[in-house]
Parts: C-alpha cells; sequence; structure tokens
C-alpha cells in the first residue's frame, strides 16, 4: 500500500471486532493483530476496547498500532469481546479527543463504537441533539450516533441500532459493543466495507479480509448493504435495513484503499488492479521500452499493463520500507524531501529509456511532478504517465478526503494542461468507460461520484468527513 504521500485520496478508518465464546479470549490481542493488517486505511489514530459483557476498559492515542500498544498495555485490557479502530482524518480535523472507538456509560450501561465513513446529515442531526440537551466532546461524525442510540432507551439494543441507523444518511460501517453482544452494521449503499469471520470459536467483524487472513481465520461472507448483524452467545443473527435504490462501493477500494490481497464483496483487489492496467493498456497510444509501477498500488496494475502491452516490466522506483508516513512534515519543503527520501529511482532501469509509470491517481498533481523529476534526473529519455483511474474532478461527501474542489487539478484543467505541469511526455487516465469494463458486470454496484457521473445520495452537502 503507497500511503506515501499526501497528494493522495485517503480512507478515514479501519475497524476490528471481536467476540470470543470463552472466557480465555483475550480480545485485545486479536484486535491489535487485526489493527496491524488494517494501518493501511488510517495513521493517525489508533484504540481498541474491550469487554467482558459487563465493565469495558479502552486505549486510544495518535500514532501506528506499534506505537500506541505494548505488552503492557494490552495485558491490562482484559475481556473477550472489543472492538478497534484506526483513523485518518481530512487536513486540518487532527484533534486527540477524536480518536476512537468511542465509548461511555447510558442507559443501557456501557456502550462502545466505532465508524468508518462519513454522514452527509450530521449538522442537522447535531443540531437536533444539540437542542434536546446532549453534549459533545469531539467533532465525530461517530459521537452523533452514539447519542441517538442512546435515546432509544426503551428499545432492545437491535431495535435500537436499527432506529438509529434508519435516521443516518451517508457511508457508514460501524461496529458496536453495548453488554455482552457485537453488533456490525453495513450500510444502504454499502459504500463501506465489512465482512465477517472466525478463529475458532472467535467471530470476528473486520473493515477488509486481509485481517482474516493474517490471524489465521475463516473469511464467511461480506455483510450486505443495509444488514445489521448481531454476535451474542446465541451465535449470529442478521437483520436487513431498508435496501437502498442503488449498492454503491466506494470504486477507490479497488483502485488505491484496500490491501491487494482482501475481497471485497467477491473480488480481488490484487486481480481487479490487474485488470485496470489491463485496460489502460489498450488505451495508451504511444511507445515505450519499459513499464514501472509507483509502489505499492501500482505493481498491480503495471503488471497487467505490461502484460496487455507487451512492454517489459521491470522495477524502476524503489521505496524505502522503513521510513514511516510520519515522516512527511506539514511544509512543502519537507513533503517534496519526503518523496526522495521514500522513492528512489533504479538508474539502470531508467537511463536513456521510453519510461511508461503507473500510478493510481493523481489528485492535487504535486506528488507526481516530483516523481517524474526524479525519473528525468535518472535520465530518463521519455515519461509517459498513465493513470489507473478517471481524472478525478469532484469532490467525495462520503468519508474519503479527495479536497475541495478548487484544489482537484482535473477539475479545472486538462488533460494537457496536468501533462505540462507535472512534466510528462503524454498523459493517459484511464477512461470511466475502461473502468466499467474492468469491473465487469459489478461495474453498476459502485460509486463513481468523484469523477463527475453522479452520486448516490444526491443531497449530498459540501461536507469533508469525521470517521
Amino acid at each position: 500500500m503507497s500511503h506515501l504521500f499526501l497528494d493522495k485520496p485517503e480512507e478515514a478508518c479501519g475497524l476490528f471486532g471481536v467476540y470470543g465464546a470463552g472466557e480465555e479470549t483475550h480480545a485485545a490481542a486479536l484486535i491489535y493483530m487485526g489493527l496491524y493488517a488494517l494501518q493501511h486505511r488510517g495513521q493517525e489514530s489508533a484504540g481498541i476496547v474491550v469487554s467482558d459483557g459487563e465493565k469495558m476498559a479502552a486505549h486510544r492515542d495518535m500514532g501506528l498500532v506499534s506505537q500506541v500498544f505494548d505488552n503492557e498495555i494490552l495485558n491490562s485490557l482484559q475481556g473477550r469481546i472489543g472492538i478497534g479502530h484506526v483513523r485518518y482524518s481530512p487536513a486540518g480535523a487532527t484533534y486527540k479527543g477524536n480518536t476512537q472507538p468511542l465509548f461511555g456509560r447510558c442507559s443501557r450501561g456501557y456502550l462502545a463504537m466505532a465508524h468508518n465513513g462519513n454522514l452527509v446529515n450530521a449538522d442537522e442531526l447535531r443540531r437536533e441533539l444539540l437542542e434536546k440537551g446532549s453534549i459533545f466532546q469531539t467533532t465525530t461524525d461517530t459521537e452523533i450516533i452514539m447519542n441517538l442510540l442512546a435515546g432509544f432507551s426503551n428499545e432492545s439494543l437491535v431495535d435500537a441500532v436499527i432506529r438509529t441507523v434508519e435516521k443516518l444518511e451517508g457511508a457508514f460501517s460501524l461496529v458496536v459493543v453495548s453488554g455482552d453482544t457485537l453488533i456490525g452494521v453495513r450500510d444502504p449503499h454499502g459504500m463501506r466495507p465489512l465482512c465477517l469471520g472466525k478463529l475458532n470459536d472467535t467471530y470476528l467483524l473486520s473493515s477488509e479480509s486481509c485481517a482474516f487472513t493474517s490471524l489465521g481465520a475463516k473469511f464467511i461472507r461480506d455483510l450486505h448493504p443495509g444488514e445489521v448483524v448481531v454476535i451474542n452467545k446465541d451465535g449470529v443473527m442478521a437483520r436487513e435495513l431498508k435496501p437502498a435504490a442503488k449498492k454503491a462501493l466506494c470504486v477507490f477500494e479497488y483502485i488505491y484503499f484496500a490491501r491487494p490481497d482482501s475481497v471485497i464483496d467477491g473480488l480481488s483487489v490484487h486481480e481487479i488492479r490487474k485488470q485496470l492496467g489491463r485496460q489502460l493498456a489498450r488505451e495508451f497510444t504511444g511507445e515505450a521500452d519499459v513499464v514501472v509501477p509507483v509502489p505499492d498500488t501500482g505493481i498491480a496494475m503495471a503488471l497487467g499493463f505490461a502484460e496487455a502491452s507487451g512492454i517489459p516490466y521491470d522495477v524502476g522506483l524503489y521505496k524505502n520500507t522503513y521510513v514511516g508516513r510520519t515522516f512527511i512534515q506539514p511544509s512543502r519543503e519537507m513533503r517534496d524531501l519526503g518523496v526522495r527520501i521514500k522513492l528512489n529511482p533504479v538508474e539502470k532501469v531508467i537511463r536513456d529509456r521510453r519510461v511508461v509509470i503507473i500510478d493510481d491517481t493523481i489528485v492535487r498533481g504535486t506528488t507526481s511532478a516530483n516523481i517524474i523529476h526524479l525519473l528525468r534526473e535518472a535520465g530518463a529519455r521519455e515519461v509517459h504517465l498513465c493513470i489507473s483511474a478517471p481524472p478525478i474532478t469532484h469532490p467525495c461527501y462520503y468519508g474519503i478526503d479527495t479536497s475541495v474542489r478548487k484544489e482537484l487539478i482535473a477539475a479545472s484543467h486538462t488533460v494537457d494542461e496536468i501533462r505540462r505541469q507535472i512534466g510528462v511526455d503524454t498523459l493517459t487516465y484511464l477512461s470511466v468507460e475502461g473502468l466499467k469494463k474492468a469491473l465487469d458486470t459489478t461495474a453498476d454496484l459502485h460509486c463513481f461520484g468523484c469523477f463527475g457521473k453522479g452520486y448516490p445520495i444526491p443531497s449530498a452537502p459540501e461536507k469533508k468527513g469525521e470517521g
């Protein structure tokens, strides 16, 4: 997963849940490993809340999973049920108080929740809750959902969750713990992924199936759009919400966000990325000597491109795997230096050759320009940039930080203007039609809003999300 730079779309967070049948289940250790596998979905903060069925214990902080937890902390989190969260926040929204999962006490006892996505009616819901006397300590949509759920005190937990979710508009996957129950929820459009797995007698919920593989657990299935899965001493029960008119999984799960070894809604992320590369090769009209990926997301795409084009694949950019995301500093000068520290061209592959460089997206264009400059310095004779997604022309309102529209380079520049600005000989974006061909029969089950093809929820306001 590349997540090397700030000039990329970013996901809001990753979720993981554990329901252990036996008292000996160490939920925190399992959640820790699950969050490790989901670290690519968020690197700002991490948190775990566990329960023994009655009382809860929690630890949350800013930083990577390995920075937030150690053996002493994990051993202090005793419980057989729990949820975990890794978070990425939009620019300007970094705040320690927003670390998740959130937890507290309400009339039904202890309640904990973690959320992935963004509500488009959050301002309206927050205003209504404030008028009824609610108090907020964070800027997250998650706290809104918690307050709504706590308000249905006369309902059973499952009915209260359903009543709450029926009030929400937008993208959301949720994991909830209350008493002796773990609940997973996927929004009616299925915009955010969530799946169910099992390790021996322990049930698991995860944003991606790769976390199950890391634990040696069995993948059972994806939650359906609009499904509420309830896990307790009686096993697993499913309840369905009112279905949405259209399923709309975020297509960027396949282009960029998900780990390549995940399978989401029946599709292998790795295979879809190779297919994106094959389709991109069919749309490329230039000539070249070598195909080079921008690691890591570009690798499968470049393999597919090389296979379909007949142009040899090689590793022309080496990624320094020991420099973490936290190296990047806010100033532009440090961001530019960060590209050089994290990526180094392999001169023997690049010098005097016509290079096709494969990347997943261009958001603002700054990172692409820096990479092209590195290739020119390494002696590339020509540089042809191929992007395995269409131009991002519209912002996302559902929890992806694709900035405001005025900052999206493709919203205000033609392809040729972008080509000149970043300094490439040719620039080829995958067409929307090509993207749909790569997704084959599932194409209509995805959201293409950021490519200007309409939003699944027409009333989406210009609000950047707080997962």
